[in-house]
């Protein structure tokens, strides 16, 4: 039975920063047989609700920062990932949530410094980690179409 990770939202967790979800029927149908396994590297690190976070170029990478308070968020992302991916070392696939700054797989926006929109083609923190470590990923919107 092939593994899939998934954003837990698109499951229907109440685990956004607004505290709602993104549950897609559409998704989970297609999903039937699959073994799904949720995850939320946000909701961990920071809980539900919290303020939201985007993906800025700084000098030192990609970081995940507050639009609240200006902090770089990325270290407890970026280490649930690596926990995630450490603990389920035989995913199948990824499927995150388009757009996300942690989950997004090739739909994440990505800012400079001042909020200018650099790419809207970008891999979130998470993404990136399953990409290292040679799992098939896909944003949720391109799995539903395909």
């Amino acid at each position: 039975m092939k593994k899939v990770a998934i954003s837990a939202c698109l499951m229907g967790k109440k685990c956004r920063y607004d505290a709602t979800d993104n549950h897609n029927a559409t998704l989970m149908s297609k999903l039937e047989g699959y073994e799904l396994i949720s995850f939320c590297p946000e909701d961990h690190a920071f809980g539900s609700p919290r303020p939201t976070m985007d993906l800025v170029q700084t000098k030192e990478g990609q970081k995940a920062i507050s639009n609240m308070t200006g902090e770089d968020l990325s270290a407890p992302v970026v280490q649930y990932a690596r926990d995630f991916f450490d603990k389920h070392t035989d995913i199948d696939l990824f499927i995150g949530k388009d757009r996300s700054p942690s989950c997004g797989v090739c739909s994440a926006k990505l800012y400079d410094l001042k909020k200018n929109l650099i790419s809207d083609k970008e891999a979130g923190l998470m993404a990136k980690e399953a990409k290292i470590r040679d799992i098939t990923v896909i944003d949720a919107e391109v799995f539903v179409i395909q």
